[in-house]
């Protein structure tokens, strides 16, 4: 095509009615000059069927539209994270970083055919409308999703704001499916949100890493201790999280480790500068500025617990992964989603893009992430019932075509699939008439026990089962902490 496509670096999970839930600022270069011999017989096959089709198919087809849908086959048939972005999709992802868009508000992902939500985000029209995590759309509109994918029913679900869009949901375990009408609504998604608690404990959660998320951790934090300039432990809330600019997360690892000098999280992958270490220094989270200075010292020292559950994905996964491999933190709740690869978007043309697989990622001790997750230190149940949502979580080793994990055997199908769905029953008999959990609220049984971990008491399982309970990290002293660089960036 004789044109070079423009890199930008991406992380993320899933699509957020429209648009990509994350992604990274930082440029790849583009693997360029690199001699690499042509499948002649398979382009030529490629070219016959195109011919095919325009001679003989039953009515004249576009050359446009057949040779995008080859190019979005041809990336989507990789793995669930890489696409081809159409004007329209390309357009709504640059939307996303500036945490706003025009839609209902769930996080989806396409699952054997079906459009299945992995999360309806806080505040939302869906959230509102008790969508929950595990249901399925079965319809929008009335036009049925069966095989359609995910950019096809993100660009039906979104619209003009007030205007209407109809979702059948089914619900696994419910005889019937029930038809949702929602009004269509600018998604402001608020980053950051704090409180104190307590008297001694403040509560920060981060519900998608944005262009203005640490300039928000900033504002909060210095709220925090202006209220309670004491503050015995701090709760991070991760849970739901879906992930977002790796700048962020890299910004909102460092806010809370004592030295700057520290490996965030390191990738690996072909391309040479898909081998990089990532460190908390500001030339790594800020283009211009440090939205970091002046935080409150205590943050440094402060002990922690991190809330995360199976919708936790991605950046959020890096922040959790690299505060426990320091010991920064103790890491509570439920294994992750386990989105351990980097996307990076290439630029075809001003308008159109491709979101392409080029690395996985690693916590700072060399932890893969992908398909695995954080495993936290103290499992603690959503609820005092238990894990209910978790058993309808989708995570993903779920997705078809994921990207396997280093020495990761395919899992057998069908396999656990009846104590799975016994699991899914359970949990919708227990969530049918539930309203949605507010995290943060008196309600919030994970967040009591993390009060519960910093004062001593016992943590309990929703079976009143105590975990054995593990002391508060101490500060890190430096030095010793600091791991090896696991992946050098390639010499220029």
């Amino acid at each position: 095509m004789g044109m070079k496509a423009k890199g930008f670096g991406l992380v993320g999970v899933g699509m957020v009615l429209g648009v990509a839930a994350s992604f990274q600022l930082s440029a790849y270069a583009q693997k360029t000059g690199t001699a690499t011999s042509l499948p002649l017989d398979e382009l030529r096959q490629l070219a016959d069927v195109y011919g095919l089709i325009k001679t003989d198919y039953v009515e004249p087809v576009e050359d446009k539209k057949l040779l995008t849908e080859a190019i979005g086959g041809m990336v989507a048939s990789l793995d669930p994270h890489s696409v081809y972005l159409d004007q329209k999709a390309f357009r709504d992802m640059r939307e996303a970083v500036q945490g706003k868009f025009v839609g209902v508000g769930v996080e989806i992902s396409n699952e054997d055919g079906y459009i299945k939500v992995v999360s309806p985000i806080e505040d939302t029209p869906a959230f509102r409308a008790g969508i929950k995590s595990g249901d399925l759309i079965t319809r929008i509109d009335n036009v049925p999703v069966r095989n359609m994918s995910s950019d096809d029913a993100i660009k039906r679900m979104r619209g003009k704001v007030g205007s209407k869009v109809t979702l059948t949901i089914a619900r696994p375990g419910d005889d019937k499916p029930w038809v949702v009408p929602l009004d269509r609504r600018e998604i402001k998604v608020v980053s950051v949100k704090a409180k104190v608690v307590e008297p001694g404990y403040a509560w920060l959660r981060i519900s998608q890493f944005q262009e203005n998320t640490l300039d928000e951790l900033a504002k909060k934090t210095k709220e925090l201790y202006a209220e309670q300039p004491d503050i015995k432990g701090l709760v991070l809330d991760l849970r739901n999280d879906p992930g977002g600019l790796l700048p962020g997360a890299i910004g909102v690892t460092a806010a809370f480790l004592p030295k700057a000098d520290q490996v965030i999280v390191s990738t690996k992958g072909q391309l040479p500068d898909s081998n990089q270490s990532f460190y908390g220094r500001r030339e790594f989270y800020a283009q211009r500025g440090d939205p970091l200075a002046g935080l409150p010292a205590g943050l440094k020292t402060v002990p922690m617990v991190v809330l995360v559950n199976g919708g936790s994905a991605s950046a959020s996964e890096i922040v959790a992964g690299a505060l426990q491999d320091y010991q920064r933190a103790i890491v509570m709740g439920s294994r992750t989603f386990g989105k351990g690869s980097v996307q990076t978007l290439r630029q075809l043309s001003p308008d159109t893009a491709i979101k392409l697989t080029t690395a996985r990622y690693y916590t700072p001790k060399g932890r893969p992430i992908q398909a695995t997750g954080v495993q936290p230190d103290l499992r603690v149940d959503e609820t005092a019932d238990g894990d209910l949502l978790n058993a309808l979580r989708v995570r993903e080793s779920d997705l078809q075509r994921h990207l396997v994990a280093e020495g990761e055997q395919p899992a057998a199908a069908g396999k656990d699939q009846a104590a799975s769905l016994a699991q899914q029953q359970r949990a919708l008999a227990l969530l049918k008439d539930r309203k949605p959990l507010e995290f943060g609220s008196k309600d919030d049984f994970q967040l009591a026990q993390a009060i519960n971990h910093f004062k001593g008491l016992k943590v309990m399982l929703a079976k009143g089962e105590p975990v054995e309970e593990k002391p508060a990290p101490a500060p890190l002293p430096g030095a010793e902490n600091k791991p090896p660089e696991l992946h050098a960036p390639a010499k220029k």
